[in-house]
C-alpha cells in the first residue's frame, strides 16, 4: 500500500477509534456517576443551568473520556502509520482538541479548573503519549 494512503487510513482509523472510546467512556461515566437531578445531558442549556451542581467526580468522568479517547486514537494512528507517527498522532490530538475547545465554548459556566485541565492535558499530551507508547523506536 502506498505510504500516503496508509497514513491517511491510519489517521481515519485513529479518529474513529478515539471517538468510539470517548463515547463509550462518556456513556459509562454517565451510568456510574449520573448527572444531577433535572439535567438533560442531551441539552446544552440544561447542562449550563446545572453545571454548578456537578461533583468533581462527575466532571472528571468526561475528562477521562476525552483523554483516553485521544490516547487510543493517537496510539492506533501511530501504530498504523507508514511514516511520521508522532506528527500523525498529534493530528489526532489537534482534532480532538478542536472538539474540546468547542465543548468549552458551549459550556462556559464550567469551572475554570476543569476547562483548563481538559484543554491542556487531555489532547496534545495524550496524543504525544499515545505515539510514544505505540512506536517508542520512532520519533519522527
Amino acid at each position: 500500500m502506498h505510504p500516503i494512503l496508509r497514513n491517511i487510513l491510519a489517521v481515519l482509523a485513529g479518529l474513529v477509534a478515539g471517538s468510539l472510546v470517548n463515547m463509550a467512556l462518556i456513556h459509562l461515566g454517565s451510568a456510574l456517576l449520573p448527572p444531577p437531578p433535572g439535567v438533560d445531558v442531551n441539552d446544552v442549556a440544561s447542562i449550563n443551568a446545572h453545571i454548578g451542581e456537578y461533583s468533581v467526580l462527575q466532571l472528571l468522568a468526561p475528562f477521562v473520556a476525552h483523554a483516553l479517547g485521544t490516547l487510543a486514537g493517537a496510539f492506533l494512528t501511530a501504530r498504523l502509520a507508514a511514516s511520521h507517527p508522532m506528527a500523525l498522532a498529534l493530528v489526532i490530538g489537534a482534532f480532538f482538541l478542536l472538539g474540546g475547545i468547542m465543548a468549552v465554548r458551549m459550556i462556559p459556566a464550567a469551572p475554570l479548573w476543569f476547562s483548563a485541565l481538559d484543554l491542556v492535558v487531555a489532547y496534545l499530551p495524550m496524543a504525544w503519549w499515545g505515539s510514544r507508547s505505540a512506536r517508542p523506536d520512532r520519533m519522527d
